[in-house]
């Protein structure tokens, strides 16, 4: 709870860049909200990317990493790449201090859990060419359940054998 106000800039400043590279909906201006972020810190869900530069720790990139079967991911217009156990990342942001935060976070996971799936927003080129660049295959399309209205997003997984 210590990083709660940093992890909340850092979502501010994603949500501006997201805005700003075309995509202004994924996100809009107040997700993910307060009480979310405080029940992922709370639940032991948050994971943060971190470094320390004169003396001081620096949050470069931070994400929640869900276990268990997601909701959203139980139907799909297309296919997962197998049923087997998996986590989900979601509302993963860089912070902007150091290049290749997000592909960082990425690795992370798949080494300690080795079968990761994720989805984004359909305008976010940015979140979809680091996913693919990472091996992360597109598998379809899910709605989300938790929001009323722009929820379509793709979905993609990497599973390391």
């Amino acid at each position: 709870m210590d990083d709660f106000e940093h992890i909340l800039e850092n979502y501010a400043k994603a949500r501006a860049r997201m805005a700003a590279n075309g995509n202004p909906t994924q996100w809009g201006t107040t997700f993910p909200r307060e009480e979310v972020v405080k029940d992922d810190l709370e639940q032991g869900r948050t994971v943060l990317l971190v470094d320390e530069e004169q003396g001081q720790e620096r949050i470069l990139a931070q994400f929640a990493l869900c276990t268990g079967v997601d909701p959203t991911y139980v139907s799909i217009d297309g296919a997962w790449l197998d049923d087997d156990e998996y986590v989900t990342i979601h509302r993963l942001a860089a912070s902007g201090l150091a290049k290749r935060a997000a592909h960082d976070c990425l690795r992370w996971a798949l080494d300690h859990y080795g079968n990761v799936r994720i989805d984004t927003h359909p305008n976010n080129l940015a979140m979809q060419h680091i996913l693919e660049t990472n091996g992360f295959a597109r598998c379809g399309l899910v709605q989300l359940i938790d929001r009323d209205a722009d929820t379509t997003r793709i979905s993609y997984q990497r599973h390391e054998w």
